[in-house]
């Protein structure tokens, strides 16, 4: 099993490098305790409240018109293109990186699509879009560039963002769909391209990060056995307490496999068990690879993986319900919503993608400040119903 003594936080008045699992154990709170998070699912759902009424705040008091959300859009994408391309120059002198596309890559990707819904919607008016556009087309490029030399995962959800973002796009306009089957077979063959051109870039260079084969084989390697642990003890609450990394000193339930950012954690104080890279580098406890049903699953029990379904349909649902009354609002010539309404296309693509790839491919996608990004998201989507009844 390796040695077990690594990651966890440290007990005041312990010795150094003494590692010691904490849990927080006073049960003779008063009610303002009841308010400090008790575990890492109580401080996920705290922080996901805290940051919906903060959206409903800002989108009441902010002006959001089509102009200022399509300047916003193109600072992302300027900003994401040289964050990106910056982390690729790393990785290439010295052979280190942030890894920023996991966290924000669903932020890149919001304000891409929105970029785009700003460039149609302006169209639409009649205005010459031309000088935006070659801006548009040229953060793209960077950010699939750089962002998909980076981490394969980001290219996959960066792709499928793009495929959802489009829909939408021609749906809301009423167009008819701009992916054909002549379209569809170029995109599979550039992506199969890109993906031997990846492999040659890994073989070249001697740098293995850049191989798509690599990482196929980490998934084979350790998913499967990560997988068969949590069938075997997922419970309707938790988990097996045996099967945890944390043994029988552990709580079998939100034990950090996960998490919002460490750093958070750390800020507020809060001792709960914490994993310092240890998903990454030990294989024998559940892989960070997992898809995210599995890992919400085993961390949160079979409850607590309903609770996240329901919480992603939901968003969904009222997200496209919210993204028709803007589109009706803009068909009767009211363009007070134009920049809500290309603002929560981008966000309801990135959404779908996020949550798409973060279930049923990497939980990585959905996991520490990835985890953040998704509930930032996804309060912004959930805030336009009450932004929408206040205005109405």
């Amino acid at each position: 099993m390796g040695d077990r003594r690594l990651g966890m936080a440290e007990a005041p008045g312990s010795n150094p490098g003494q590692s010691t699992l904490i849990f927080l154990k006073n049960k003779n709170c008063d009610f303002n305790m009841l308010l400090i998070a008790q575990n890492h699912l109580q401080l996920i759902v705290e922080v996901g409240i805290m940051l919906f009424v903060a959206w409903v705040f800002a989108l009441n008091l902010i002006p959001l018109s089509l102009s200022v959300v399509t300047f916003l859009s193109l600072f992302i994408m300027g900003g994401f293109t040289l964050i990106f391309g910056g982390d690729i120059a790393l990785l290439v002198i010295a052979s280190s990186q942030a890894e920023f596309t996991h966290p924000f890559g669903p932020i890149a990707l919001l304000g891409t699509v929105a970029a785009l819904a700003s460039l149609k919607v302006m169209k639409e008016s009649g205005v010459d879009i031309r000088p935006l556009r070659r801006f548009v087309i040229l953060f793209l490029i960077g950010i699939t560039v750089f962002g998909g030399l980076m981490h394969r995962s980001f290219l996959l959800l960066w792709l499928i963002g793009l495929f959802f973002g489009y829909l939408m796009i021609s749906k809301s306009f009423r167009e008819k769909s701009v992916f054909t089957a002549k379209r569809i077979g170029i995109f599979l063959g550039a992506a199969g391209v890109g993906f031997v051109l990846l492999e040659v870039i890994s073989r070249v260079t001697g740098m293995t990060i850049f191989s798509p084969l690599l990482r196929l084989g980490r998934i084979e390697q350790y998913s499967l056995s990560s997988i068969k642990t949590v069938l075997n003890n997922i419970q309707l609450i938790g988990h097996n307490a045996q099967a945890s990394y944390w043994g029988a000193d552990g709580t079998a339930f939100a034990e950090g496999y996960i998490t919002l950012p460490m750093q958070l954690v750390l800020f507020f104080g809060l001792p709960f068990p914490m994993f310092f890279g240890i998903l990454v580098n030990q294989k024998d406890t559940i892989d960070y690879m997992l898809p995210g049903i599995f890992g919400y699953g085993f961390d949160f029990g079979i409850l607590g993986l309903l609770g996240l379904i329901l919480f992603v349909l939901g968003t969904i649902v009222i997200g496209f319900k919210v993204l028709k009354k803007y589109r009706e609002k803009r068909e009767k010539n009211n363009k007070k919503y134009l920049g809500r309404e290309v603002l929560l296309t981008g966000a309801l693509a990135s959404f779908c993608a996020q949550a798409l790839i973060g279930l049923f491919v990497f939980n990585r996608t959905i996991n520490g400040m990835a985890l953040l990004t998704f509930i930032f998201v996804g309060t912004l989507i959930l805030a336009n119903v009450v932004t929408l009844k206040s205005r109405s």
